[in-house]
């Protein structure tokens, strides 16, 4: 229903503003010593992914208001995801969460993605949760629990997750675990710490050779006094000790108020062990919001280390890029646009930052030049090379816009009637 008639018919109507804005914006860079064409180059290469579950409308301990036309099944997820893609030429790849989202034939589900144009990225596994038919409850943890069985029983679920990933194609592990206590004395924190280290070590030695297992910190939450990997250390900690191809998931809404998140990724860039990024956004905890609607210079200062490091040579590989929101009161096809669109433009501006004049004022300490030479950059306005890398990849000028004229929500809410998919309460 997204087809290249539709894409062109919604440029057309901006493509005279657009042709204007890019070459107002081409004569702003030039000027400055940059080439504009190549950082089009560069935005049209990035790719996120987008996870299964933020395909539906999310929810909270109140309440959750489903809107029309939503998925009702990882099938109609993979279709959704696809309209992401084709109006933004990226987010080609899909992260499911196991066991939220798992397919009965996982080979048929990737015959279907193909299908889209869809691949599928890191899986995610669950163990904060009790499943149907689970022998033991993870109510006291999963990989730190005291009992062996609860143990065994959470690492048997990482590597079922592994072999449903590895069906689809998928090369990465993501590991989340809600472990840790609610009060003092109620764990042994470093013997939590230990069991742990030991259960990533089993499924690290479980994981094919040409996979990546990312380790996801979390300050609090369900463990709100100690949770066992809370921070970038414990992470970092644990990816050492657990194999080289273990590293560290940076997810923005996943830090304490005021933490530096653009210095944790540049230590993890330092350590080699930055794995990749979970994009959102928050203004209290865990929000789940829209990546860049509360902190966008945050966003842009972390792509800024991100450029810096690749144009240093020490960021060797693009670290793995996906989305994690839950949308409750927009529409999660838009919501997935617009962030898309907002990182493209994070990339884009991090991307035209005066590199040599910016090394030349740190180097002189010249703190005030330092700054407004990032300021430069972050100010601009880079929407025009957004859009002209969405349109070399067949992507619309105004995705948002597109969408809406294509009615494609309308449209889907004719054909999927019946029981809407209810995704899982966002953490």
């Amino acid at each position: 229903m997204i087809t290249p008639d539709t894409i062109d018919a919604s440029n057309r109507a901006f493509d005279e503003a657009w042709r204007s804005d890019y070459a107002h914006l081409d004569e702003q860079l030039r000027r400055r010593g940059l080439d504009p064409d190549a950082v089009v180059e560069q935005v049209a290469a990035f790719e996120v992914a987008a996870p299964s579950w933020a395909l539906g409308t999310g929810g909270t301990r109140f309440g959750r208001f489903p809107g029309r036309g939503e998925p009702r099944d990882i099938f109609e997820k993979m279709q959704d995801v696809s309209v992401v893609r084709r109006l933004t030429g990226s987010a080609s790849r899909i992260s499911l969460h196991i066991p939220w989202d798992e397919p009965d034939d996982p080979r048929d589900l990737r015959e279907q993605a193909a299908a889209l144009g869809v691949a599928f990225d890191a899986v995610n596994s669950n163990t904060f949760q009790d499943q149907a038919g689970q022998t033991s409850s993870y109510k006291f943890g999963s990989f730190q629990h005291t009992d062996p069985s609860v143990r065994k029983q959470a690492v048997a679920h990482n590597l079922h997750a592994i072999d449903v990933g590895a069906a689809l194609g998928s090369k990465a592990l993501t590991i989340w675990l809600g472990d840790g206590a609610n009060y003092p004395g109620q764990t042994h924190l470093r013997k939590a710490y230990e069991r742990v280290r030991d259960c990533l070590a089993d499924v690290y030695e479980a994981m094919p050779s040409d996979w990546n297992l990312f380790i996801e910190h979390k300050p609090f939450e369900p463990a709100f006094y100690a949770t066992v990997v809370s921070d970038w250390g414990s992470s970092l900690m644990l990816a050492r000790e657990t194999g080289e191809r273990a590293s560290c998931l940076v997810d923005l809404g996943h830090h304490l108020p005021n933490v530096n998140v653009e210095q944790v990724v540049a230590r993890l860039i330092t350590a080699g062990r930055l794995g990749g990024f979970h994009f959102n956004d928050a203004k209290y905890g865990d929000d789940d919001l829209t990546a860049g609607s509360i902190k966008p210079y945050q966003l842009f200062l972390i792509f800024n280390e991100l450029a810096d490091a690749l144009a240093d040579g020490a960021l060797p590989a693009s670290p793995s890029y996906m989305i994690d929101q839950s949308h409750n009161v927009k529409d999660p096809i838009e919501a997935l646009l617009q962030t898309v669109d907002r990182l493209q433009k994070s990339w884009a501006r991090a991307l035209i930052v005066r590199r040599d004049a910016l090394a030349h004022y740190q180097e002189t300490n010249d703190v005030l030049m330092a700054e407004e030479t990032l300021r430069e950059a972050y100010e601009t306005d880079v929407g025009a090379l957004a859009a002209a890398a969405r349109k070399r990849l067949g992507g619309a000028i105004d995705p948002v816009a597109a969408f809406r004229a294509s009615r494609y929500r309308e449209q889907v809410s004719e054909a999927r009637t019946g029981a809407a998919y209810v995704p899982p309460q966002s953490l």
